[in-house]
Parts: structure tokens; sequence; C-alpha cells
């Protein structure tokens, strides 16, 4: 986001700030919240009085940005809150049947046996967002403070250390300049600064560059989840069925399959996973989506329903030895953010819950101590190797990294890691992993031809599939127009030139929002993405998966993007 220099701003000075009001940055308020009251109504005579925890959301009210599966693991919301079901948790149902189908483009084979990581006895169908909509009240009555529309944008540190965030300015328009209703983003200055932004986080990417975090681990690697919700006209799939697929319309090349999920009122909930590590220069998520529904055996499931929502998130699946350093000089990093999910399991909301509790246990502590340096800090990654959320990503530690050698390669491994405790092949204790865009090949190579035609798209029919504006249309998204694009794109002569050339402009295919359009130059010589930035998902996969890495995803102004219902 634009961010006018020479501006007076305001500074509020806080002992905590939380960027991130999803599931991570919820609970860390409020178990802080919790810890601190009981702390003081013990008797203790270090008192913690007039404490002040502040939770900064970019979107329009908090939930808007809520988007997962979601079958959820129970364990880290009962730890965090035991009577979660009394107190009225927004759960769709219980899981009451599981199914792994292989999917060929006519067929299904169902497995006879459910994978382990796969069986969901005890969990729940979710909407991730109506989940912390329910929440969110309830850290606010913990005496939280809680900041939607405010997107942090920029890390402020001194002498090596981070003392808060700046929210971005409002009010500019696509020219820079400031307009009538200019606000100037506020400085937030804090003792402690819990990042909990996602995946893909912005400040985390910013801490990452400034201090090394991923020094000795792996890169970490992502996939795109782009799913529908549907009304369907009777009750043929009950709410708490629940299907993952793997194979058709995903070649044995590419990591990723489907899950379909029983809500409740006739709503299902389809989508497809891809893995942000393939080959394919012209393979297009979105599309796939479609392709999938037009599966005999899914189209019966869709048929007569109508397509009532839709979005887009990234998901972060390098697993243990793709988690930064967690910690720093005033600093703790959460949930997606950390890379807080077990991707054999397609979870992370549980994980996302327990380091929450375990950076408000570390907060606590710094509180008491008046010390939020690295030094104090390091309890953070302490406890979280001694709970049992390191346990669980420490079992599918190596998952991810020989899907690098296609899907046979990463079958035989999953199933070696769960007999040999989550060893890599069932011999290594650590693979190596790379960066997903590193994976993606130049388009003549890819089609092993020097005049490459990619497969024709999807016919959209408007009622089993649509266009990509369509879906933007149903996810509710929203930004001023008359404001600076936040995707930056550092050199546009690599888009003109070596990217058309050598990828065959991949932002084309892989944006799930149609905000990469391609436009001639004036002088013919290619073509140059035009910025739709006011479809944008906020999936960031952009950002992520750009061959070249001149994409720069940055927040738009706070208040913008999806809003998401039910999702």
């Amino acid at each position: 986001m634009a961010e006018l220099p020479g501006i007076e701003r305001e500074t509020l000075e806080v002992d905590v700030c939380i960027v991130g009001a999803g599931p991570a940055g919820l609970a860390a308020a409020y178990k802080l919240a919790e810890l601190i009251r009981a702390h003081n109504e013990s008797g203790a005579e270090q008192k913690l009085e007039g404490i002040s925890i502040a939770v900064l959301e970019k979107g329009k009210e908090i939930g808007s940005h809520g988007i997962s599966g979601a079958v959820m693991d129970p364990r880290g919301i009962s730890e965090l809150m035991p009577d979660w079901i009394e107190r009225g948790c927004p759960v769709e149902s219980p899981v009451t049947s599981d199914a792994f189908w292989f999917m060929t483009e006519k067929y299904k084979l169902a497995a006879p046996v459910m994978p382990p990581p796969l069986r969901n006895h005890g969990n729940y169908v979710v909407s991730l967002g109506e989940l912390v909509r329910w929440l969110a009240p309830i850290v606010g009555e913990m005496g939280v403070d809680l900041f939607p529309e405010f997107a942090a944008t920029r890390v402020l540190t001194d002498n090596g250390r981070v003392i808060g965030v700046r929210t971005g300015d409002k009010g500019i328009d696509k020219l820079g300049q400031p307009k009538a209703n200019f606000e100037p983003g506020v400085d937030i200055k804090a003792k402690m600064t819990i990042l909990a932004e996602g995946p893909r986080g912005t400040l985390s990417k910013q801490l990452a560059g400034l201090f090394n975090l991923y020094e000795g681990k792996n890169p970490q690697v992502y996939s795109l989840g782009v799913k529908e919700l549907w009304q369907l006209p009777d009750d043929r799939y009950p709410a708490g069925t629940v299907i993952h697929t793997m194979g058709y319309p995903l070649d044995m090349d590419t990591f990723g399959g489907a899950f379909i999920y029983g809500m409740k009122d006739r709503i299902v909930d389809i989508g497809l996973v891809v893995g942000l590590d393939y080959r394919n220069p012209t393979l297009d998520p979105h599309d796939e989506l479609q392709r999938l529904k037009l599966h005999p055996d899914i189209k019966k499931i869709l048929q007569g329903g109508t397509m009532i929502s839709a979005g887009a998130k990234a998901i972060p699946e390098g697993g243990y030895y793709s988690m930064p350093r967690l910690f720093g000089d005033g600093f703790m990093i959460l949930g997606d953010s950390g890379g807080f999910l077990n991707g054999a399991r397609l979870k992370g909301i549980h994980l996302a819950f327990k380091s929450g509790i375990l950076a408000a246990e570390t907060a606590f502590h710094a509180l008491l101590s008046g010390d939020s340096s690295s030094a104090q800090l390091q309890e953070y990654d302490a406890l979280f190797e001694a709970s049992w959320a390191r346990e669980e990503l420490w079992s599918q530690r190596n998952f991810h990294q020989p899907f690098e050698n296609g899907v046979l390669a990463g079958l035989f491994n999953a199933g070696a890691g769960i007999v040999t405790g989550g060893r890599g092949y069932g011999v290594a204790n650590k693979l190596e992993g790379h960066a997903g865009h590193e994976r993606m090949e130049r388009i003549k190579r890819y089609y092993a031809s020097d005049d490459p035609h990619p497969p024709a798209k999807v016919k959209y029919d408007g009622a089993y599939t649509f266009d990509k504006v369509t879906n933007v249309y149903n996810g509710g998204v929203i930004h001023e127009e008359n404001q600076p694009a936040h995707l930056l794109i550092l050199d546009t002569e690599v888009c003109i030139t070596r990217c058309t050339e050598e990828y065959g402009n991949p932002c084309f295919h892989f944006c799930p929002a149609n905000v990469y359009e391609p436009q001639p130059t004036a002088d013919g010589r290619g073509r140059v993405p035009f910025l739709n930035f006011t479809n944008c998902f906020h999936c960031k996969t952009c950002d992520i998966m750009d061959p070249y890495q001149v994409i720069t995803w940055v927040p738009p102004e706070g208040g913008g993007g999806p809003e998401y219902k039910k999702l």
C-alpha cells in the first residue's frame, strides 16, 4: 500500500499488538487476557494492571477474510476454551462419514480403508469465518481491543528490535496523491508484536528478510485452495459427510486433491487444493476446479444446485522443516504465518489455536519479567518443541518434499513415513525442499515444442462451471477503486520480454480472480499484465508462484477485499 512521506502520524502505545484476527491471533489474545485476569485475582503481590492488548484485522470486519476447508480437529479449541460447544460455537456438524476417492476423468475408485491422516472421526465440519465471528466478541469481553479495517503494512524496528507496526494510509488516489478523505496510518508501538497474518504474511515476510528467519530451514511451500459453496435442493449430501479425492483433474506430476464437505441447511462445500510447486506454467487452479465439477460423480452431487459463494486461499504445506524461526527481539510468529499446518491431514485450525496459546503463555511471562527480548521470547519455541503440536508436525516432517518428484514418489514416502515416524522414504530424518516457483518449467520445455499450444480452457456453462469474475462476485470482493494497486510489479519489462517468451505469463493462469489480464504493449513488443486489483481474493498466489519473484503483494486499504460468508 502506498505511504506518503513526511506525514505526521498518530502513535498508539500498547503492551501487546497482535496482527491478524484469525484463530491464532484471537487465541493468543483470549489466552493472554485470561492469564492476566487469573493472575491478578490470585492474590499475587505483583499485579499486571492496565495491560493493553490490541488485535488488528485488515478485513472490513472480523471474519470477512476467514476461509478454510474446513474440518476442524477440536483439540486446539478445547484446550483454549473447554466449554466451546456449550458457549455456542457455530459448528456445521460433527463428521458423520469419511471417504477417499481416486479419480479418473470418468470414474472413481473408493478406498476400502481410509488413509490414517484423513480419518476424521471426532472432528467437526466448520466455517472458519463463522468460527472467528463467534470468537471475536468473546475476546472483546476479556478487555481486548479489536480493530477491524486496520491493515498493518510495515514492521517498526529500532536497533534490531521490533517495536510495533505501522498501519496503511487511507484516502490515497491511484496516482499516489492524498484525497479529501485522507487518513494517515497509525504507528502502533508495543512491547511485543505478535504476527498471526495467515499464509505469506506481509510483515512476517519483512521480518524473514530482516532477521534471516529461514536460515538453515527449507523454504516454505504452499498450495492454493479454491472453493465454492453450493446450495442443494434436497438432502442428498447430509451435513457431516466428508470426501477427499486425488487424481483427476490434476496430473501425476502435480500435488493436490479435492474435498467435498456437507454443511447445514443443504449446503455443500467443494474445493480443490493445488500444490504451488507445479511444473506446468499454464496450469489454472480455478479452471481445474471447474473441470472437477463436470466429473459424473461430482456432477451428481451438485445437480440442481446453485453456487452461492466462492473464494481462494494459500495454504502453507512445507511442514516442520519449513517453519521459520518463530521469535526474536520483540516479536513472535503464529499460525499459518509460522507454518503451523499439517499437510498430510490438510488441517491447521487446531495448530493455529495451539500456537496462540503458547505465544500467550510466553507473552504473559515476558510481561511479568518486564523483558521481551529474544532471550525471553525463545520460551515460545521451547514450549512449542515440548508440545503435542510439535509432535504432530514432526510425525509429518517429510510429507511434502517428495511430491517434488511426482505423486507416486509422494505417496510412497507418505506410506513409509506412517510406519517410520515420519522419516523420508522411511530412512532420512530430513529431506531437503525447494521453493515452489523454482519447479515451474519453461513453456517450450514443458510442452516439448517450439510452438506450444496449451489445452483449451474450460467452457463455462453458468450452471456447473463459472468464470473467474463470477466467483469474485460470489466472494463479495470489494476494494476502493481509486487507490494505488496493492500488487507491486518490480519490473514490468520482465513481463513483456522474458516471462512472455520463457513461461507464457503464468500470472494470466494461476490467479483465481482474473487480476492479471493480458494487454498488448503500446509499442506492440508483447503483452503486459493489466491489473484488475479490485478483483483480488488476497490469496497471494502471485507473490508465491511468480517465476521471477518480481511481484509483491501488500495490503490494500483496510476494509478492502473479500466479504466471505460461511467459507
